[in-house]
Formats: structure tokens, sequence, C-alpha cells
């Protein structure tokens, strides 16, 4: 049988609509918002702030009307969400933590790892026991309830903070809430509701469930795609599923079209060709994208899907940089026209536009310039800032 061939238009509104993309979201409560993190699936925590951090702008990206307070809510108040580790820190839906039991299994036996017993200390079982014992009677810790600082690499990691941390991804404590951006840790069972803290799936409903959530949430992928989507399986177990899946006609083989011409086989939903028929038309307005939003995360897959080569800079000396520390890529309706290295001072009242470079071929028209300028303001407005200074896009810029 001859594999469905998505041309790379159809590919891109496809996997933009899944990532929620395609147009502003109508989020104007809690409630909305825990809808659309449910519909993107998980939403990547880091502590950078150049110019937001990267939990809001990528929720903001999405739904111009966020408002911070809301996720708070969602995570310790209403507990519609969960932390825990995807490829790396992140918040989930609730209903998805039974299948981070097998998570917590594996990185039980992380404590025997040389890194974490050189900073746990020579005897870990009884550093463990002192600090479970020290929330199972205070309640609610954070680091700065310990003395033992680490010091040098590894974040400073002290024996009690190493042991928050084993315990925490065990499985045996939550966060319970963020305090500015430090870790507050709890007893799972105070955090987590009972039902789903309980609920042990089997490995195989754990795979099945990770491969059906992660093909929903991307449209189309491969193995390694849907394996990588929440880290939580292996790239064999993603390959199985894919045969059984396809033999019992749930999914499909699709021939995808990259941005430059080439095509690379993937699988999809079996009613493909409905969700294309209901595919929104792509957004034209301009959105600058956290460079930790999940629809950039795969590096090369937004090179194939888009021509877009895109590198975070953060770790690259600053005399090797390219572009910039925090460079947000620009997009315009279902494709990246650019990308602009940005700093928010909030003390001064003003982002900086350290940089701008419009993608190869694409031309800074009046139209597109006035879109930019209009996409500044609103970041602007978002990080609290007021005035906006630097190397503001002109008629002038030419692609390079």
């Amino acid at each position: 049988m001859t594999a469905l061939t998505l041309d790379n238009e159809t590919a891109r509104r496809l996997f933009l609509d899944r990532h929620a993309l395609s147009a502003p979201v109508g989020c104007q409560s809690p409630d909305d918002l825990s809808s659309l993190i449910r519909r993107i699936g998980f939403v990547q925590i880091d502590s950078v702030n150049a110019v937001e951090r990267a939990h809001h702008m990528i929720l903001f990206s999405r739904a111009p009307a966020y408002e911070r307070g809301w996720l708070d809510e969602l995570h310790q108040d209403r507990r519609d969400i969960f932390e825990h580790w995807t490829h790396d820190a992140s918040l989930l839906p609730m209903e998805f933590y039974p299948h981070w039991h097998h998570r917590f299994k594996k990185a039980k036996e992380r404590l025997k790892h040389p890194n974490w017993q050189k900073r746990i200390g020579e005897d870990p079982q009884k550093t463990i026991r002192k600090v479970r014992a020290r929330i199972r009677k205070d309640g609610e810790v954070s680091t700065r309830h310990f003395d033992d600082k680490g010091a040098g690499g590894w974040w400073g990691w002290g024996p009690s903070k190493t042991a928050l941390e084993f315990l925490w991804r065990a499985g045996e404590l939550a966060i319970a809430r963020r305090d500015g951006f430090e870790k507050v840790y709890d007893l799972a069972e105070r955090v987590i509701p009972d039902e789903l803290r309980k609920r042990r799936p089997t490995r195989r409903q754990t795979v099945d469930w990770a491969c059906e959530t992660a093909l929903d949430r991307l449209g189309f992928a491969t193995p390694t795609e849907l394996a990588k989507f929440l880290d939580l399986i292996e790239i064999a177990e993603a390959k199985d599923w894919a045969k059984r899946a396809a033999r019992r006609g749930e999914i499909v083989e699709v021939a995808v079209t990259g941005a430059d011409g080439s095509h690379r086989h993937a699988f999809a939903p079996a009613d493909i060709e409905e969700r294309i028929a209901k595919l929104p038309s792509p957004h034209e307005g301009l959105r600058f994208l956290s460079p930790f939003d999940p629809a950039i995360r795969e590096r090369r897959r937004a090179q194939r899907l888009f021509g877009f080569d895109y590198t975070i800079e953060i770790f690259v000396p600053e005399k090797k940089r390219k572009y910039g520390y925090y460079v947000l890529p620009l997009m315009e309706g279902d494709r990246f026209i650019g990308r602009a290295d940005l700093k928010v001072h909030r003390e001064e009242d003003r982002l900086e536009v350290k940089g701008f470079w419009p993608e190869n071929g694409v031309k800074m028209t009046k139209t597109r310039i006035a879109a930019t300028q209009d996409a500044l303001a609103d970041l602007a407005r978002f990080t609290g800032v007021s005035r906006i200074e630097g190397a503001v896009p002109s008629r002038r810029a030419k692609a390079s």
C-alpha cells in the first residue's frame, strides 16, 4: 500500500495546529489554561529570565490573554498539573501522573551513580531518612531549610538537596509549588490525589498511552519522535507499538515532505485525512516563540519541516555566538521569518532589541515591519516594560 504523501505546507499546518500555534487560543480563565496545557501535553520550565521564563513565554505565545497567576493556581491550589521530568523539567496534566511510576522506579537506581553518591555523602540512607523525617514532621521544605549547602559544580548540591531531589525523582516527594523559582517539596501523598498516586499502569499500558499521547499532539511522527515526546519510553518500545498499531489499523504510514522537497516516512492517526480537512487557515499574525518552545525542541525536525536552522547559544562562548545569548524565533503564519536577540531590563523599564535577522529570502516590507513592531510591543507589555530600544527592524534590513 502506497503511503499517503503530506506536502510541506499541509505538514506544517498540521504540526502547528497540534501545537496550538495555528491561531491565538482564547484563554480567559484557569480552566481554559488547563485545557491548553492538556492540548500541548507539557510546558517546559526553565530558569533563564533574559526576556521571560520559558513556561510563561510558551503559554503567552499561544494565548495572548494568559495571566501568570493562573499557572500557580493550577499547580499549587487546584492540583490540575504536576511538575516532573520529561526531556527536562516540565509541568504536566495531573492525569498523566500514574504513568510516571515507571520513571520513579528507574530513578531509584540513580542513587548508585557516583555523582549522586559523591553529593549525598558516605551514608546515603541516613541522609535520606533525616530529610524524610523532617518533611513528614514539618511539611513543605526547600533547600533553604537545610544548612549543608554544596559547593562547586552540579549546581552546588549538598547532601540534603541531593536527598530531596532523589526522593522527588523517585516519586516519594512532589513539588508542592515554586517560591519564586525555588522548588518547595512535600510528601507526594499530600500533593497528588490518592487515586492517581496509587494507580499502577503496566509497562505495556504506559507504552501504548505514551505513543498515542505523543502522536495526537504531533500529528505525525517517527517512533523516535514518539519516544522523545515525553521521554518516558524507549525507542524500541515505540517501534513495537507502531507495528502493533499499524496491524490494528489505528495508524497509517505517511511520507512527509520537508522544506527542501525531500520525504521522510512517519506514522499518523488513521483518520489523518479527516484531520487535514478540518485544519484552519494559518494565522497571519507575527509572534515570538520561546527558545524552549515544544514546536522547535527537536532542532532537526524544525529544520526538516520549516527549513529553520536554530540553536540556543546560551552555553556558547560569547565570541563564538552566531546570533546572541537569548534569541527568539519569529513566526509568521506557518513559517519562521526571522529571529531577534532580546533582553528585558525590568529596572530600566525597557525591552532591548540587540539584533534582528530576517531568514534568507524574507523581505522586510512595510507591512511586515509594522507587524514585527506590534509583536515586540505585545511582548514588552507581557514582560511588564513600556519602552522598546535597539535595532528595531527597518525596511533597510536585508536577508543574510
